[in-house]
């Protein structure tokens, strides 16, 4: 019997994400399961070999037909060893030796990579990034993630750290990141980033705005907040986006004169806020592309939205 369906786990702190797909990356099934950290993260690796052995069977697939299985895992991932370290939002506070645990549960090969890198591949082969070997992807969330494919292939980078765009520098002995560093992309584009900015312009803004009211007020203030007054026509917000974007644009725009790949992918919850962001951060792009790519590469937004991660995770099974 051929083997033509592949397995996808995207693995998040509160949620995790599978799907069935054909070799080809259509999915045919998915469904989630809750993220269960209790006892030190100790039910997450069963849960999903009982999950995925439970919807084989519901779904009569002859295990024959599978491929293998691919995960997306937060923390730091051995690809050579199949273990995961650093998940904190996962509560494994050891390392986790879940390739093995998984392959012996499931009887199925398993691929590890991390979250990021997952969504950037799924966009790069099934979304944005039109299956073309040479893709970029930096995630907006409460953090700001990346992946980085070049000649077709992940940059892992000598530890596995490649393509930690959230970690590029845009404003020496700015902000200080929970890495340690100052400055990094993450402390100005993610989420939290958003609204430290936002705090930050607040406090040396003279003029009207519903955005420095609410500040003022210490009244809830989110990213998505920011962005709808900006919509509405707030001078602060407005503010605000520009900045969000100027450095987005300076850091992609590094990104690429250094890859040239054909397309910036931008992704994940900020960039929810959709072509609005993205002409901006394309604008920015533009002053510090270097000419030709200027001319080659494009700023787009994110397509697959939440099946980027799973759509990516399966395909680490295909290799």
């Amino acid at each position: 019997m051929a083997k033509d369906k592949l397995i996808g786990v995207d693995l998040g702190g509160t949620t995790i994400k599978f799907a069935i797909l054909t070799d080809a990356g259509e999915i045919q099934q998915k469904w989630s399961i809750k993220t269960n950290i209790f006892d030190e993260g100790a039910h997450i690796v069963p849960d999903i070999i009982d999950s995925i052995n439970h919807h084989l069977d519901l779904y009569q697939l002859d295990r024959e037909r599978v491929i293998g299985i691919g995960m997306g895992t937060p923390g730091t991932v051995n690809r050579d060893k199949g273990t995961v370290t650093g998940a904190f939002n996962l509560n494994w506070k050891t390392e986790q030796n879940v390739k093995a645990e998984i392959e012996a549960g499931t009887g199925f090969s398993l691929t590890l990579d991390n979250d990021a890198n997952s969504a950037a591949l799924g966009e790069a082969w099934k979304g944005a990034g039109n299956n073309d070997d040479e893709v970029s992807f930096v995630t907006l969330g409460t953090g700001v993630g990346g992946g980085l494919v070049a000649n077709g292939q992940l940059i892992h980078g000598t530890a596995g750290a490649g393509g930690e765009v959230g970690h590029m520098i845009v404003e020496p002995n700015g902000y200080l990141c929970t890495c340690g560093n100052y400055g990094c992309l993450e402390q100005y584009a993610s989420a939290t980033g958003v609204v430290h900015l936002a705090q930050d312009l607040a406090e040396e803004y003279v003029g009207s705005s519903k955005l420095k009211q609410l500040i003022s007020d210490g009244d809830e203030v989110t990213s998505k907040i920011v962005f709808d007054l900006a919509k509405d026509g707030d001078f602060l917000a407005n503010e605000v986006v520009d900045k969000v974007a100027y450095y987005l644009g300076y850091a992609t725009a590094t990104m690429s004169n250094i890859l040239n790949p054909s397309a910036v992918v931008i992704g994940g919850g900020v960039a929810a806020a959709g072509e609005f962001l993205r002409a901006r951060v394309e604008k920015s792009w533009q002053t510090f592309a270097f000419p030709t790519v200027r001319n080659s590469t494009r700023v787009k937004l994110a397509e697959l939205g939440n099946d980027a991660g799973v759509i990516g995770a399966a395909s680490l099974a295909r290799a």
